[in-house]
């Protein structure tokens, strides 16, 4: 990494859009069944298209190449028909911010010229990279910045996966042909919590995890990815199922009176219906144990009576707690909680026998925090008064 911990935000803009070829499908985002399909319609012969499949895939996934004529091990007219049918196309960076902290944000444009971002953050022992799965969001909680952009659509298999290849891109992490292996990994960990309500876009994020983690490209254990919702119950068993990932849950409140309004899915599948399917999560996934998002917010849910609350509500559940100091944002209707508070409410977690870390704030000064992502160009402010009306807390 090229970006010192301390170095000054800097922001790069690249405002020459790119216009993507018409009419041709993406290669990223095709699962191999998918790809394998599309290269029998070009005219593959059945039999070859397997091996095809395996060449493309490495190109693409493991190489990081995006152009046709570099794919050195495929014959010259084939490559010429592939190029003919196809693109490799990933989100357009139109802006990259760098923290004091070394945190990275990228807005990210999509078909249709909508904005999404995308945060790198860099760690010790790993590192982690927010992912979005939406233009805006459906859910609304009162607390979350990303939550006051209404949601646009979903994204693509090939715009989620490709979030991650962009970055890959800025972080020089795709291995030189020839060179010797590194086993060095910046981009370890990937985190479903950027914009957007995965398990309302199960399909597409499915199929980007499952290229994510095949062996032969990216190859990033489902160990290493952590999907995070805010209780979409019927996908829950789903996401065990058929991804197989680490899961984390915005949690949030201790009783239904407090998390309709901070999580208003809530109103939808309550506490108790919530942890009943989180119950049998970590036996379908094979998972060790969940994740229970609570941020901070004072004289709201920091209480000491809601701390021993939430312990005896997930009590049997394999599950850490991750205590997160609420992020303000402009017009924000909530405040952080006091340190003593935070400290206090980990403090009877711990004792209860559950990790309870305090997460630290990372990327503040660039909005790339927890619950701050939203596209700059839909950034509409409104009014403290406003949000907190919306909120039902005026």
């Amino acid at each position: 990494m090229t970006d010192a911990p301390n170095a000054p935000i800097t922001q790069d803009l690249m405002t020459i859009p790119r216009k993507l070829p018409e009419g041709k499908p993406n290669i990223v985002g095709l699962t191999r069944d998918a790809l394998r399909a599309a290269l029998i319609d070009m005219g593959t012969p059945e039999k070859q298209a397997k091996m095809r499949v395996n060449q493309l895939w490495a190109w693409v996934y493991h190489w990081g190449k995006r152009d046709f004529a570099e794919m050195t091990n495929l014959a010259k007219d084939f490559r010429a028909k592939l190029a003919e049918t196809f693109v490799i196309e990933v989100p357009e960076v139109v802006s990259k911010q760098v923290s004091a902290d070394g945190t990275r944000k990228y807005l990210v444009r999509i078909a249709g010229g909508h904005e999404v971002e995308v945060v790198y953050i860099p760690e010790s022992d790993r590192g982690t990279l927010c992912i979005s799965s939406q233009v805006g969001c459906t859910l609304t909680c009162s607390f979350c910045h990303t939550g006051t952009q209404k949601l646009v659509r979903n994204l693509t298999a090939g715009e989620i996966v490709g979030q991650i290849m962009v970055a890959r891109d800025d972080l020089g992490e795709w291995p030189v042909p020839g060179a010797p292996k590194d086993e060095t990994r910046l981009l370890s960990n990937i985190v479903l919590m950027g914009m957007g309500e995965p398990l309302y876009n199960f399909d597409n994020v499915r199929d980007a995890m499952k290229i994510a983690m095949d062996p032969e490209g990216i190859s990033l254990s489902r160990r290493r990815i952590t999907l995070s919702t805010s209780g979409v119950v019927p996908e829950i068993a789903k996401t065990a199922e058929e991804i197989g990932c680490l899961l984390a849950v915005s949690f949030h409140a201790t009783t239904d009176e407090v998390r309709d309004r901070l999580v208003p899915i809530n109103k939808r599948w309550n506490i108790e219906t919530l942890l009943t399917a989180l119950r049998e999560y970590p036996r379908l996934s094979n998972s060790e144990r969940i994740t229970f998002e609570y941020v901070m917010l004072k004289d709201v849910n920091d209480s000491d009576a809601d701390a021993r609350r939430l312990v005896k509500l997930i009590s049997g559940i394999p599950a850490k707690i991750n205590l997160i100091p609420f992020n303000e944002w402009p017009g924000a209707p909530y405040e952080r909680s006091d340190w003593s508070r935070i400290e206090s409410f980990a403090d009877i977690v711990h004792k209860a026998g559950y990790a309870s870390p305090i997460r630290t704030p990372r990327g503040e000064d660039i909005m790339a925090a927890c619950g701050q992502l939203k596209s700059a160009t839909e950034r509409a402010r409104k009014s403290r008064a406003q949000i907190a009306q919306e909120a039902g807390l005026s």
